[in-house]
């Protein structure tokens, strides 16, 4: 084994800083757990004149890729550059240079993971990527490791601190979505366009990644179902608060039959679920095995230091592969196709907010029409509208399938007593009555 070994890193940004910070800060503590010296040989920046956010030998800088990717003195590659094509084609070279690699890159693991992963694996290199979902929850060796003896048949979480923190100033505060999204702005939470976290785009890719370890399945990110919060009513969150619930942007994942659903969309949460309990911009993964029942892995979910903390994890991983000589046996084939659960087998409740004329027997019309497809309500609430003529009624129906759900909501459209759908929204952890 070598005395020392030695790091590439390719992007010097906010992630990349906290890397060089925990290396430096913390060398001891790594030479305790690989027995060497680890050190970073060089860093790939767009920018060799820009002021950084951390400390550094100015030598070490370039902005040519072959002083990393191909440097014969350079063990591994950390990539936390970000973007997809580019870090794709550094990777693979990297791999083709037999060199391992760690990678903070959501989006291009819910993209290209696999590809990766078979390249890895034919270069007998190792590819790593804990800092991709949840920052610096260790939520992905939980299921890979911890979890890998049991059955896992649900993933559910908070896995977007910009939406989570935008929420949390709706749900507590009772303030707009606009004005949440602009302090989310202002405190760095939140780009300058937000579209990719406010959309689910972010919490998908990382739902992506979540369902092929958890399931074993060959889930593609085109397969997530996505539903954003730049829509969401603070009405409805105001409804819901009456009624025992908390809204959140859930990633979903269940597995049953070796059949897969997997989406992300605004959520209403009973008070008592755990979940519901996760504010600002934390995130949190609730995970429920058929031996193990329900975990939840809790923490931040970005940021310099956490989100460098899980690169680290990685690379202490690879160095102590190098120690074994078993870099590159890591990588297990999935063992399922994912075949998608059909709307008639996708079972839940959900919420449902009406305009619908005031007049004597409209909700009898909407009762006969939901018992004819025999759906039962849980909770009515019903509130004089502002509207002329109209009162507003907000439903939780029990459990029934997706399937039976939009039959109703079809029909529902087209009853004469009905002016207007308002809002429908999954519910999860009610109680039944």
């Amino acid at each position: 084994m070598k005395n020392n070994v030695s790091i590439g890193l390719l992007g010097l940004g906010v992630v990349g800083s906290g890397v060089i910070k925990l290396i430096e800060n913390n060398q001891e503590e790594l030479i305790h757990q690989v027995g060497c010296d680890v050190d970073i040989k060089r860093v790939l920046v767009r920018d060799l004149e820009k002021t950084r956010h951390v400390q550094i030998d100015q030598t070490l800088l370039t902005t040519d890729s072959d002083d990393v990717v191909k440097n014969p003195e350079i063990d591994v590659i950390v990539e936390v550059m970000g973007g997809t094509e580019e870090a794709r084609h550094y990777i693979l070279e990297a791999f083709k240079a037999k060199k391992h690699v760690i990678t903070a890159n959501k989006d291009l693991i819910a993209l290209h993971g696999p590809e990766l992963q078979e390249a890895a694996c034919r270069n007998q290199c190792d590819l790593f990527y804990e800092a991709s979902v949840a920052g610096g929850i260790p939520i992905l060796r939980g299921l890979t490791d911890g979890l890998v003896s049991d059955r896992i048949q649900q993933v559910m979480g908070i896995v977007n601190g910009t939406t989570n923190y935008i929420l949390t100033k709706m749900n507590e505060e009772g303030v707009t979505y606009d004005d949440a999204l602009k302090e989310a702005q202002d405190l760095g939470f939140a780009e300058a366009d937000p579209t990719a976290d406010v959309e689910g785009l972010d919490a998908a890719r990382k739902m992506a990644i979540l369902s092929r370890l958890a399931f074993s399945t060959d889930i593609e990110l085109e397969d997530v179902e996505v539903n954003g919060i730049s829509n969401l009513s603070l009405s409805d969150l105001q409804y819901g608060k009456q009624l025992g619930y908390t809204m959140k942007l859930i990633g979903f994942a269940n597995c049953h039959n070796k059949n897969v659903e997997v989406s992300v969309q605004p959520t209403f949460l009973a008070n008592e679920h755990p979940l519901a309990a996760v504010k600002n911009e934390y995130n949190a993964v609730y995970v429920n095995g058929e031996a193990v029942g329900e975990t939840m892995f809790y923490g931040p979910g970005a940021g310099s230091l956490p989100t460098a903390t899980a690169v680290m994890s990685d690379v202490i991983n690879v160095i102590k592969n190098m120690r074994l000589g078993v870099n590159g046996r890591q990588f297990i084939k999935p063992r399922f196709k994912s075949v998608i659960t059909p709307s008639d087998q996708r079972f839940g409740q959900h919420y449902l907010r009406l305009d619908v004329r005031d007049e004597a027997g409209a909700l009898s019309a909407i009762s006969h029409l939901f018992n004819e497809m025999d759906i039962s309500f849980e909770r009515v609430l019903q509130i004089p509208s502002s509207k002329s003529n109209l009162a507003e009624i907000i439903f939780v129906t029990h459990q029934t399938s997706l399937d039976n759900f939009e039959k109703a909501m079809f029909k529902l459209e087209k009853l004469d007593v009905v002016e207007s759908v308002n809002s429908s929204y999954r519910v999860e952890g009610g109680v039944e009555e």
